[in-house]
């Protein structure tokens, strides 16, 4: 539940490099991933240094700055743009006697209010749980529950205890009742395979546009709205292509840079639908001015989670309000469309079965009429591509493709024996 009131927010930032482009994006996604979590930024602050300061992250003259703003404004919250080190966020508290968070908090809190599956909410407090662990020397009693504001929210305002043994049984307890889970996921994954259904998975920057093309696409309910992070437990549907050949989509977690790690590590179960997809659909927001980081986040977390082998298309999204300056990457399979647009999904849809065609096998034979069930099974489970009628062989020619494994190879290698003298 989202508080009514917004926390007043200071965000500070450290540039350690050069670029300042892409510093000053992720200073506006920190803005922007304040105000999903139901915050206000009052004002920012910047410094340029060489390295981080080791006790603080900014240095004492930025500090003293910080601290008489955050006495002025009266703010209730200030948020860091890193990671910050336990003695880092033990020292700044100290200092400005204000509740400090740094990034990793701030995304973690995100996703405590996202999670609504049981899974994901074991997830989201088993990477809260393995943050704060390390956290807890000197922050007196301000993780001892959560509930209290942006970066202290848990799913369910579960009690976060300070005693690191009960944190460590209860992170314990978390990965049993996951791998119970996992299996259960893996057992239904496991007879998707059996029955040879062609998997698709949907992965993307947050706010690419995954979860409005997902539900155009399949006719699902996933929640959409223009903010970080609206979706965050997967979802499974049918997508039935142009042949009439039916696939399953799953729309996914959305990446973000600098994800943090405890993250990546607690939703790896979840992100292990997009390692068994046979394609990948890589949704880009063309209208972002950052899509060219964007797209090389998502391709770096993608690697980081071993997904090297699956078909993968590009898919340019929100063409219709795509920047003047946009252009797509090179040497890669892609497309330009606006999920909105009816004709333009019809179009993803057919390249979607080009990629689908170019994973199987051909087949090419004749069918007798009395084989109704082997028929059906063409139509269903088969991009059938064509089929002609023969009076004088009583049979159908049939044309098209099909998954390599599939049980129909078994049935067309019967009737090729059984039937071929009748079809000469």
């Amino acid at each position: 539940m989202v508080d009514a009131t917004l926390e007043k927010a200071i965000l500070v930032g450290c540039q350690v490099n050069d670029n300042d482009e892409r510093f000053g994006y992720s200073m506006e996604e920190l803005a922007r991933l304040t105000e999903t979590a139901n915050g206000e930024v009052i004002t920012t602050f910047i410094q340029k240094r060489d390295r981080v300061h080791p006790a603080t992250y900014i240095g004492k003259g930025k500090l003293e700055e910080l601290r008489a703003a955050v006495e002025e404004l009266e703010v209730d919250i200030v948020i860091f743009n890193d990671e910050l080190s336990p003695s880092q966020i033990r020292n700044l508290s100290k200092e400005l006697e204000v509740r400090v968070i740094d990034r990793t908090q701030l995304i973690l809190d995100i996703f405590a209010q996202r999670a609504q599956s049981r899974e994901g909410k074991m997830q989201v407090e088993l990477a809260q749980l393995k943050y704060s662990l390390p956290r807890l020397a000197g922050q007196g009693t301000s993780l001892s529950r959560l509930g209290g504001g942006i970066g202290t929210r848990g799913p369910g305002e579960t009690k976060l205890e300070t005693d690191r043994r009960h944190i460590r049984k209860k992170i314990d307890e978390i990965n049993r009742q996951l791998q119970v889970v996992v299996s259960h996921r893996d057992r239904y994954r496991d007879r998707r395979k059996r029955n040879n259904t062609y998997q698709i998975a949907i992965v993307g920057y947050t706010n690419a546009g995954k979860s409005t093309l997902f539900n155009r696409l399949s006719e699902g309910n996933v929640y959409e709205e223009n903010q970080l992070f609206a979706t965050l437990d997967p979802t499974t549907k049918k997508l039935v292509l142009p042949s009439g050949y039916t696939t399953l989509i799953t729309d996914t977690v959305g990446f973000i840079q600098d994800l943090p790690t405890s993250l990546v590590a607690a939703f790896r179960s979840t992100l292990e639908e997009v390692k068994e997809a046979d394609l990948i659909l890589h949704v880009v927001d063309s209208s972002n001015a950052d899509y060219v980081q964007h797209e090389k986040t998502v391709e770096e977390l993608l690697e980081e989670l071993g997904v090297e082998q699956s078909l993968q298309l590009t898919v340019y999204n929100k063409r219709d309000v795509q920047l003047s300056s946009f252009i797509p990457s090179e040497g890669i399979d892609s497309i330009q469309i606006s999920a909105f647009n009816e004709e333009d999904r019809e179009m993803l849809k057919k390249r979607i079965e080009k990629s689908v065609v170019s994973s199987m096998k051909a087949y090419r034979f004749y069918l007798p009429d009395s084989e109704g069930r082997v028929n059906a099974l063409l139509k269903q489970e088969t991009i059938l591509t064509s089929r002609h009628y023969d009076e004088e062989k009583r049979s159908y020619h049939c044309q098209g493709f099909a998954l390599e494994n599939h049980p129909i190879w078994g049935e067309i290698a019967r009737i090729e024996k059984e039937y071929q003298h009748d079809v000469e």
